[in-house]
């Protein structure tokens, strides 16, 4: 199982759930926060709402989803994502907040029981299911809950039918809100399902489309993965081409994501010295 494409959070803007920034908006701090997220410097993102979380839910909202997506590209970090989750429930003031904080828990137990951390499968169903219940279906954050309860679906219950149809109403839903990095994210998912099924054109399609939106928002920590995605549904050489390219990516980026490191080629031998 793959751990890639788990961990998105919508961009602010009106009406939105609270997310950890995204390219769209005026905000200065929305696109620092975006800047930082987008690179894979959680901390640092986080850093600039924290004078804000502690007072104001939808920061402490946007804080946490900061810093539970570190704890799925990191497989590190669990215990600040609790703290920040924490703070995010207790500010929480109505149905929609209560629902955006529950979503995140759910996450965040969904990433420690694929990442092999600790199973949590059971918190991650009951928070997501208690996220159902107070959101209302026209609410914003409906897309991104919809895109992780097929997570959970296809990943913890195997059940391709019921994610797919998840994934499905997230796709339509983010179509909807204009959410473009959740559609990179629908698309990806989408892809591996045809792929599961041997539908390679559509899948080399839904890979295609994921990786070409995270390039156009220059959604950094994500291009790897989605690079890598493609290569399994293309032919031998343009295969070695994209894992090439992730590679120098997965470097590029400190690698992250963990998780990717075994579906990579090595890096190559470093030159010989000239002057030796």
């Amino acid at each position: 199982m793959r751990s890639e494409d788990q961990v998105p959070v919508p961009a602010p803007r009106p009406g939105a759930a609270p997310g950890a920034g995204g390219p769209a908006g005026d905000d200065p701090l929305d696109r620092a926060v975006w800047r930082l997220r987008s690179r894979g410097c959680w901390l640092d993102a986080a850093a600039l709402l924290e004078p804000y979380a502690a007072r104001q839910a939808p920061a402490a909202l946007r804080r946490a989803a900061l810093l539970v997506e570190r704890c799925m590209f990191t497989a590190a970090g669990f215990a600040e994502a609790e703290d920040a989750l924490r703070t995010a429930e207790a500010l929480a003031g109505d149905d929609g907040e209560r629902g955006a904080a529950a979503c995140e828990r759910g996450q965040l137990a969904y990433a420690s029981t694929v990442l092999g951390v600790r199973d949590r499968a059971d918190e991650a169903r009951s928070a997501l299911g208690r996220a159902a219940a107070l959101l209302a279906p026209g609410e914003a954050a409906r897309p991104l809950l919809d895109y992780r309860r097929g997570l959970l679906a296809e990943h913890l219950a195997d059940s391709p039918d019921a994610a797919r149809a998840a994934y499905r109403r997230a796709h339509a839903g983010a179509a909807d809100q204009g959410d473009a990095l959740l559609l990179s994210f629908t698309w990806r998912h989408l892809a591996g399902l045809a792929l599961r099924e041997g539908e390679l054109t559509e899948a080399r399609h839904g890979f295609t489309e994921s990786l070409r939106i995270r390039e156009e928002l220059g959604f950094l920590i994500g291009t790897a993965p989605a690079l890598a995605a493609l290569a399994d549904a293309v032919p031998d050489d343009e295969a070695v081409r994209l894992r090439t390219e992730a590679a120098r990516l997965f470097r590029l980026m400190g690698g992250l994501p963990t998780w990717l490191a075994g579906q990579l080629p090595p890096a190559p031998p470093e030159e010989p010295d000239a002057a030796g």
